[in-house]
């Protein structure tokens, strides 16, 4: 058996890089049993990457026990322990947007997950009916991409609505061969990372063959720029992150298998948003 500890893990690069870091001396595990002890602060979304990653390491037989510590009964609460064989609790304080593991085929219920548990959250800025849908195709296009992207068969949910931070973080991620190798495959390219993430979230770009698209963030963006908000994308070695209209581009000593989009809100935004369609004056 091997034992891993992780600690103090937020939404930020450091605490990125350390879960790639327990991926890459574990990817070679065969037949074998991991025993995980999270230590410190947890932050709850980022479920999805861990999910993700432990996954990677189920697959190659092994089996995985958490010993998540002060971070049990949130874990509980949101699902994500109930995969590695604790009890599922019901999430009664309502702070969890609930740990769900999809496959591609699972668009109807991801649209549904999306409105009503993230962007429905009453916690939310105030946002317009059209926007909403809007925001959720956006966000199910993501979805989409990560199956046609990245080849992916598994989908990783998860988020967390943080009171005393007055922000909603929401994350997803695959298991696929991230946007890196999808690029390059596609145009016979040597893209790193970091150019990879930049190339595929422009408006239009896409490795589909005969398909207008983009990674399905550009709607997002405007949204979150306006709201100060987050986006983090994580794919291979590359991180790309727009906070507060600052865009931040970094390369991990490792990568990633797959790819993870982390989206934060504002939660103490006064404003209402709606489509330009809906009220002339407003920037959407």
């Amino acid at each position: 058996m091997k034992t891993e500890t992780i600690t103090a893990i937020r939404n930020d690069f450091l605490s990125y890089q350390k879960l790639i870091n327990l991926y890459t001396a574990n990817k070679d595990l065969f037949f074998d049993e991991l025993h995980l002890n999270l230590a410190g602060w947890f932050s709850v979304n980022t479920c999805s990457m861990l999910g993700a990653i432990l996954t990677k390491i189920q697959n190659g037989i092994n089996s995985v026990t958490i010993n998540s510590g002060s971070a049990t009964d949130i874990l509980e609460r949101n699902g994500f322990l109930s995969h590695f064989g604790n009890e599922r609790k019901i999430d009664t304080i309502g702070t969890t947007i609930q740990y769900q593991v999809l496959s591609p085929s699972d668009d109807r219920y991801f649209n549904n997950y999306v409105s009503k548990g993230f962007l429905s959250k009453p916690d939310m800025p105030k946002i317009s009916t059209g926007l909403k849908k809007k925001l959720t195709e956006s966000i199910y296009e993501i979805f989409v991409n990560a199956t046609m992207h990245s080849e992916t068969d598994k989908i990783f949910v998860c988020g967390q609505f943080f009171p005393a931070k007055q922000k909603i973080e929401f994350m997803i991620s695959d298991i696929g061969i991230g946007i890196k190798k999808a690029i390059n495959n596609r145009f016979n390219s040597n893209l790193s990372g970091v150019q990879a993430i930049s190339w595929a979230i422009k408006e239009g770009n896409t490795t589909k063959k005969g398909i207008t698209g983009g990674i399905g963030l550009s709607l997002l963006y405007k949204f979150i720029k306006l709201n100060h908000g987050k986006v983090q994308i994580v794919s291979n070695d590359g991180f790309w992150q727009l906070d507060n209209g600052v865009v931040n581009k970094e390369s991990f000593s490792e990568e990633f298998p797959g790819t993870m989009v982390n989206i934060s809100v504002l939660t103490n935004d006064t404003a209402s948003y709606r489509l330009k369609s809906e009220v002339p004056d407003n920037p959407f």
